[in-house]
């Protein structure tokens, strides 16, 4: 117990000789530093006692220095990282509306150019607002409508070729059936001069995107590769617009007639603009003379009979009329000769 007090005081002595010596060295550097004393020997001892303090207070200071500046730099480098960020996302959003924006104008580029070398047609653009979900294929919605002009059975196309025509029409929309349909019927024909096979275009459901030429006759010249287009026929579609290109000939059910599996000039799955002919000044087509058929092929041979018949009667030319003279240029004996036969009185 006694060594445990003796501790306890040893311990109490220490902490008042530290205390007491601190305040000295304290009432010493503050009366050096306000120049009460100008003994070289207490400046030199002042320093001397100073200088660990001076050490520690510097270290320390430097460290709080170091700490707040680092802070700092660390709080300046989030806010700009988080306005770099920020600038970013509306780098980002701006570079996507560029991009959505240079392909439009690429493609009304493109339907402009179309209206400007189809002169014969009066065009109305329009975009793909929608499709039936249903028919994915059948149909689809834009947004123009009879306050732009738009009507039913008016075609649609796009610089590539025909895209289908316009079954419904409101005032700000219309709802366009495509050529991919099996409800469609386009009157094509094979563009080859070597050949012009006339066909319908229809909608295959086996293969719904990739449109058929039906109806052509067995010996008929049709080809892969052939360019089909409208035919003009029906009076809703002008003659000349591209449809597609043959890609394989396959026989019908019946054996006597055969089909074109077409490839379209559209790509349909892009299909984003499109344009609505509203008037076309071009004249309706001539008939189109229909191929000869083999014997015993003949659909109706009354009616091939009757047609040839109407062609040879069309090449033959009409007499002459014979020119009657006025009655006051005719002959005076010629004259008399009448008088006594009509009994004319004088």
């Amino acid at each position: 117990m006694s060594r445990i007090r003796r501790d306890d005081q040893d311990s109490s002595r220490k902490v008042w000789l530290f205390l007491v010596t601190l305040v000295c060295v304290l009432c010493l550097v503050f009366v050096a530093g306000n120049g009460k004393f100008d003994s070289p020997f207490l400046s030199r001892a002042a320093v001397t006692l100073l200088r660990p303090f001076q050490i520690v207070a510097s270290w320390v200071g430097g460290k709080v220095n170091h700490l707040r500046t680092e802070f700092w730099e660390i709080y300046y480098v989030y806010d700009q990282n988080r306005m770099l960020r920020n600038e970013v996302e509306e780098l980002r959003v701006q570079n996507l509306e560029a991009n959505e924006a240079f392909a439009e104008n690429v493609r009304l580029k493109a339907l402009l150019g179309y209206k400007q070398e189809k002169t014969q047609f009066d065009l109305v653009p329009a975009h793909v607002i929608g499709r039936d979900s249903a028919t994915w294929s059948g149909t689809i919605m834009i947004d123009r409508g009879t306050a732009s002009g738009v009507r039913e059975n008016m075609p649609v196309v796009t610089e590539k070729g025909l895209v289908g025509v316009v079954i419904e029409a409101a005032p700000y929309s219309s709802k366009v059936r495509l050529i991919l349909d099996p409800r469609a019927a386009v009157g094509a024909l094979v563009q080859r001069q070597e050949s012009r096979v006339a066909g319908i275009i229809e909608g295959d459901p086996a293969n719904p995107l990739m449109p058929r030429m039906k109806n052509i006759p067995k010996s008929a010249d049709v080809i892969d590769g052939d360019i089909v287009v409208t035919s003009g026929f029906g009076g809703v579609y002008p003659k000349g617009i591209l449809i597609g290109i043959v890609q394989t000939l396959k026989n019908d059910e019946g054996g006597l007639l055969k089909y074109a599996v077409l490839e379209p000039a559209v790509d349909f799955q892009k299909l984003e603009d499109v344009a609505v002919i509203t008037a076309s000044r071009e004249a309706p087509p001539a008939p189109i003379t229909p191929p000869p058929q083999t014997p015993g092929t003949e659909t109706d041979p009354a009616a091939q009979k009757a047609a040839e018949q109407a062609k040879k009667a069309a090449q033959q030319p009409a007499p002459a009329p014979t020119p009657q003279q006025p009655p006051q240029q005719q002959p005076a004996a010629a004259r008399q000769t009448e008088n006594r036969q009509g009994g004319v009185r004088r």
